[in-house]
């Protein structure tokens, strides 16, 4: 396991293990649950399902046909309205190479490591445990894909830790949308201090310690807004978020309602008589 990448063979996953590949020669990875028998559940956008291309979407996963694989029959096995996919691992790899998620890393390992997305402080619960979440997700579905809160990074953690960030307004429990936000965050917090940093070597040391600092402050394995979910009961806290989210924008939508009401009945009290 190096600083950079966790590439293991095929032969070293185990059931259970949260695995990922690299897409667009390293641009973003994608996330799943290996259960055994070359078999991955992993989670994806539904409107990108059936596509036989990348989409920009940066967590999209294998593109291919369900009925495209000659080995496995179920292969892109989903329900319907669902992005939970059951895949074989050539197909969840399309040629990539594989890579194995770390859990319960140390904090100087986590700030050492220089891509988001590679590992947690968290601890995963057993293995057993892992693999009963991802089956029941993929019988019931895990919500509808957010790039930020809720994409298959995110999926892979709730499966390995039952973890759910209470929280639904801020970053999710990916580390790879949180480097993604965190570098730029880094960069203009560290801007003002170019006037007392000359150098370019200081300023670049600064903004990749910002950088680290701002991922490992949403670590789900660091974080007080994570509650303990039980998969069972995940389609009902999956259901609230989502109300809450239809309620805020019903709010938004009435707001902007209000001056437009306002000015039709000053214009009527200025209409003579």
């Amino acid at each position: 396991m190096g600083l950079i990448s966790n590439r293991v063979e095929r032969s070293e996953i185990k059931p259970g293990d949260h695995i990922y590949t690299y897409r667009a020669v390293f641009a973003y990875s994608h996330h799943g649950i290996f259960v055994g028998g070359s078999k991955v559940v992993h989670f994806r956008p539904q409107r990108n399902l059936n596509s036989s291309t990348d989409t920009p979407d940066f967590y999209d996963s294998s593109s291919s046909n369900p009925s495209s694989c000659p080995i496995f029959p179920d292969c892109g096995f989903r329900q319907p309205n669902s992005g939970v996919v059951l895949s074989c691992l050539d197909c969840f790899l399309r040629n990539g190479s594989l890579y194995c998620f770390d859990y319960g890393v140390p904090p100087s390992v986590f700030l050492s490591r220089v891509r988001g997305g590679t590992c947690t402080t968290a601890t995963s619960d057993s293995f057993d445990m892992v693999i009963h979440r991802a089956m029941y997700l993929l019988q019931n579905g895990f919500g509808n894909y957010n790039v930020f809160q809720n994409n298959c990074e995110d999926f892979a953690l709730y499966c390995k830790t039952g973890l759910l960030i209470v929280d639904r307004l801020g970053v999710g429990r990916s580390g790879q949308a949180s480097s993604v936000i965190g570098a730029p965050l880094a960069a203009i917090l560290s801007s003002p201090l170019k006037l007392l940093m000359p150098s370019p070597v200081g300023m670049a040391v600064m903004t990749a310690g910002m950088y680290s600092m701002s991922r490992y402050a949403t670590d789900i394995g660091v974080r007080t807004d994570v509650i303990k979910v039980a998969v069972e009961d995940l389609p009902l806290n999956l259901e609230s978020f989502s109300s809450e989210e239809e309620d805020e924008d019903d709010d938004d939508d009435d707001e902007e309602e209000e001056p437009t009401t306002k000015k039709k009945e000053d214009s009527k009290m200025l209409v003579p008589r």
